[in-house]
């Protein structure tokens, strides 16, 4: 969330990023942050005078003075003062609501613009395969070959949902372990296996509610929410807790299912992995000092581009403009795989720097060698979509036969396999 003494004393800088991603000012939370510091004021000066009060009635009855005057005037400011208070705490909740509620500010360097069509590509890496037979959608692929079972899937459970069977359930396996490889032993990363049930905090911390609450699966017996992503329980492990200097930057990934409710994406990609309600992904969390999250934001990214670039899959990088940004996010970069069924690049990954947006909601902080505690800065990236990347695997590797030539990187992950047939 954003800071509040940023909104006040910076009001019309606050507005004009906030401008740059839509609708959206601070004008009202500045409104009710002065009525709050009004009634702040009073309750406070109130208090002063009950002391002031409080210290003469002793003095007036050991001089044997009526003090009933005296008595009446604490009790009428003790009335003023608790409604003061009470005054105060409400406009406290409301102020809280609001600033919950608006996003983060775009880095003053991301581009403006109002949406998709005006993100910037940034590079392209690898040609896409022209092929020399008719190519297969990997969701016509995957069931030729008994890769993927939607239709018992859809008989299981319904609409968007998907099930890997035999070599499918095997290559989409290789693909998390050779995911988590990569960034635990070649990136330093910290191998995390969370909970993928988590409560409301949680889910408040990384931004997720209460905006979007209708995009989540919540559990409603304990209130507990499947997770969109492995960004919240990874994001909530530090939580509350103040960090020494020298222990950041931490570098975390974790394989987890995710749940999405996909509200509003009707009708959109209801063929395949591409969307669905659940769905596998390996993610890379980052929590840094500021003065170098834009660094690490950069690294992150090319961690993410390092899985694509070792399967040999074509892939772009684009710089997302100010109105297509996450909620949450000051940064991001998306990373864009070929699909040949789609016949363009599609998202496979999303790579953000938050700055101290998501650490001021979850409380995450560090304290300096002066002693001095900040926030530290939250990033994090999909590296990769599980689900995008198998699509994507047997797709771009298809042959001629209706077979899929296993890429080498994954070779020793299915026992030395080189055709899936």
């Amino acid at each position: 969330m954003l800071d509040i003494k940023r909104i006040r004393t910076n009001t019309e800088e606050v507005n004009e990023l906030l401008k740059r991603r839509g609708d959206y000012s601070v004008d009202k939370i500045v409104e009710l942050d002065a009525e709050r510091r009004e009634y702040l004021k009073k309750a406070e000066e109130g208090k002063a005078e009950q002391n002031k009060v409080s210290k003469q009635i002793p003095i007036m009855k050991k001089e044997g003075k009526d003090v009933s005057e005296l008595l009446k005037e604490m009790k009428e400011l003790s009335g003023e003062v608790k409604e003061y208070n009470s005054k105060v705490g409400e406009l406290e909740e409301k102020i809280s609501d609001l600033i919950l509620s608006i996003p983060n500010t775009p880095n003053k360097d991301v581009t403006v613009g109002k949406d998709e069509n005006d993100n910037k590509e940034l590079i392209k890496v690898g040609t896409p395969r022209e092929f020399d037979f008719e190519a297969k959608a990997h969701w016509d692929l995957g069931v030729d070959l008994g890769l993927l079972d939607f239709e018992r899937a859809v008989k299981i459970s319904g609409a968007r949902f998907s099930m890997f069977t035999g070599i499918g359930a095997k290559l989409e396996r290789a693909l998390i372990s050779f995911m988590l490889d990569t960034h635990t032993i070649e990136n330093d990363y910290v191998e995390i296996s969370p909970p993928f049930m988590v409560n409301r905090t949680s889910m408040t911390g990384t931004g997720q509610l209460p905006k979007f609450e209708e995009d989540a699966f919540n559990i409603k017996n304990n209130d507990y929410f499947l997770i969109p992503t492995a960004e919240v329980p990874v994001t909530n492990i530090h939580r509350g807790e103040i960090l020494n200097e020298e222990d950041l930057p931490k570098y975390f990934t974790a394989y987890t299912p995710c749940f999405r409710a996909e509200a509003g994406s009707a009708g959109r990609d209801t063929r395949g992995l591409i969307r669905n309600h659940q769905f596998d992904k390996v993610e890379l969390v980052k929590l840094a000092k500021p003065d170098n999250s834009y660094e690490e934001l950069e690294d992150l990214t090319l961690e993410a581009r390092k899985i694509l670039d070792l399967l040999e899959i074509p892939y772009r990088v684009i710089e997302l403009c100010t109105g297509d940004l996450g909620f949450s996010a000051a940064k991001t970069y998306d990373i864009e795989v070929w699909l040949p069924s789609y016949n363009r690049y599609v998202e496979i990954s999303s790579c953000s720097n938050f700055e101290d947006y998501q650490a001021r909601r979850a409380n995450i902080r560090y304290r300096d060698k002066d002693g001095n505690v900040n926030f530290v800065h939250t990033l994090n990236g999909s590296a990769l979509a599980v689900g995008r990347t198998f699509a994507a695997v047997i797709e771009n590797y298809q042959n001629a036969d209706g077979s899929v030539t296993v890429p080498k990187a994954l070779r020793s992950y299915l026992g030395g396999m080189e055709v899936i047939k």
